[in-house]
């Protein structure tokens, strides 16, 4: 719903990518993949910085240029700020990285897909072949929840590619964030009978209970950090608790913690450093339990003197689109060198 009809509208152009790589998943997910693509008024894309918008668990990016009640989609945010000179002209695209489990994480699964691998070279080389905009020093990447987990994870590894990063509530502390989740999980699966049957029978419907959602999720965190590799494995997924007691299993749970932001950053520093621009953000009362593994991600970048924004407004983890009319002019502007 467009808050100013005075303003002119960027153009959305709807890419349909057919990639080489995302194939390479076990969960059955298509390779075909739509990409919308955001170019600001009076522009065609050609030499503007690229942004690149992943987003949280449930969704996919197309979804944030779809029509959206009492608010503004993405793009029309990004048409008034430019339009008011919050920040200056980027092309932002939205990636369709929906999966079978729910959502995503942003890294390379041999279950899941390689996604890190395909942000990286060929959703990149398609959008920047296509309108010129983007190249080196001119990426960012932006995201919330999971995609904030995502941004986070690629500001660390993979700064050759990313120049600057917007990490909104991202997942982190992940025995804050994770681990509540796993008894909800087993409880789940042993009324189910088995992981495969609670899956199939959350895909059958006809609809879901709403906690139902939480316990997927948790499938696709385990999927995601710790994948089982004997194919006989149903989509590779195993939890890093005992199913009957739900005790942690050390060896699984070190495999997840092994992703955690909060533990990565000690050998990423340098990664971080080397940023035009890094930002993060959470709600003081996100009811994740996010804000607290923030809060020691920050202790931890200012010990090693790595610089950002970091900021913890008062809010929880739900409608929080309106942290974008900040963080978009900042990475906008920091790859521009302002």
């Amino acid at each position: 719903m467009r808050a100013r009809l005075d303003i002119p509208a960027g153009t959305l152009h709807r890419v349909s990518h057919r990639s080489e790589i995302l194939g390479q998943n076990r969960l059955g997910d298509t390779a075909t993949r739509e990409i919308v693509v955001y170019v600001p008024h009076g522009h065609d894309g050609a030499g503007l910085p690229l942004l690149v918008d992943i987003v949280g668990f449930t969704a996919g990016g197309p979804a944030h240029a779809n029509w959206k009640n009492f608010g503004e989609n993405v793009p029309e945010r990004l048409d008034r700020l430019i339009h008011d000179g919050a920040m200056p002209p980027v092309v932002v695209a939205f990636p369709d990285c929906f999966t079978r489990l729910g959502g995503n994480q942003y890294i390379d699964s041999h279950v899941m897909g390689p996604w890190a691998t395909w942000l990286t070279t060929e959703m990149l080389e398609d959008i920047e072949g296509r309108f010129k905009c983007g190249g080196s020093g001119q990426r960012a990447l932006f995201g919330k929840s999971s995609g904030g987990y995502g941004s986070i994870v690629h500001a660390m590894k993979h700064p050759d590619v990313w120049s600057a990063a917007a990490c909104h509530s991202g997942d982190m502390a992940f025995e804050l964030c994770y681990l509540p989740e796993m008894p909800n999980a087993v409880r789940a699966i042993a009324k189910a009978g088995s992981i495969e049957a609670f899956v199939t029978g959350f895909e059958q419907g006809p609809k879901y209970p709403g906690n139902a959602l939480h316990d997927l999720m948790t499938l696709a965190m385990a999927a995601t950090y710790d994948p089982d590799p004997d194919p006989e494995v149903f989509c590779g997924i195993r939890l890093p608790v005992d199913m009957e007691t739900c005790e942690i299993i050390e060896e699984r749970w070190q495999a997840w913690l092994s992703w955690d932001p909060v533990e990565m950053i000690d050998t990423h520093v340098a990664a971080l450093t080397s940023l035009k621009g890094l930002w993060i953000d959470c709600g003081s009362v996100d009811q994740y339990n996010l804000v607290y593994g923030a809060r020691r991600l920050r202790r931890k970048l200012e010990a090693n003197g790595v610089d950002c924004v970091y900021e913890e407004f008062n809010d929880n983890h739900s409608s929080i689109d309106y942290r974008l009319d900040l963080s978009l002019p900042y990475l906008a502007n920091k790859l521009l060198g302002a």
